[in-house]
């Protein structure tokens, strides 16, 4: 099945933390994982979360759906339409959906819509070290790394001009 992408809503933010799992590989600090992973899910917390994301006019957040059914949120963070470069970031909602090729594909209609509809040319990717999995999507999208600090590996994917 075919995943889609929905501009994010209150609604599906709450269907995707209702049934998110925390991966202990995004954590760089595991002390967070350990308080996260036992929170539950909190409405108010999620409003909050929201209104937040909704608040940065630098960001634009996409459901991940498979069917009618939300899986993960996908975001361009730190649009900067001088530069045009943005930021991509991807958070899938359990391992039920992992390992499946979604956030491949989620990921890429991102890309397609940052360098498509927002006109970026540049588009940066940070991923905590030892989460490999997301490494290698990144890398399988054409992604490249550019840099390691604190915990963290850079990539960056530049749109292809065409000849």
């Amino acid at each position: 099945m075919d995943i889609r992408l929905s501009p994010m809503t209150r609604a599906y933010m709450h269907e995707l933390f209702r049934g998110f799992v925390y991966d202990p590989d995004i954590f760089l600090d595991l002390s967070l994982y350990e308080r996260a992973k036992d929170g539950g899910y909190d409405p108010k917390r999620v409003d909050a979360l929201f209104d937040r994301n909704e608040a940065q006019r630098d960001r634009r957040a996409f459901a991940a759906l498979l069917g009618d059914r939300v899986i993960g949120e996908v975001a361009l963070k730190h649009i900067e339409q001088k530069e045009k470069t943005c930021e991509l970031s991807i958070h899938l909602q359990s391992d039920t959906v992992k390992n499946k090729g979604y956030g491949t594909q989620a990921e890429r209609l991102a890309i397609a819509y940052a360098f498509d509809t927002l006109g970026m040319d540049r588009i940066l990717a940070d991923t905590v070290a030892k989460n490999r999995r997301s490494q290698h999507v990144l890398e399988k999208l054409g992604f490249t790394r550019y840099g390691e600090k604190k915990g963290f590996k850079s990539y960056r994917l530049d749109k292809r001009k065409e000849e």
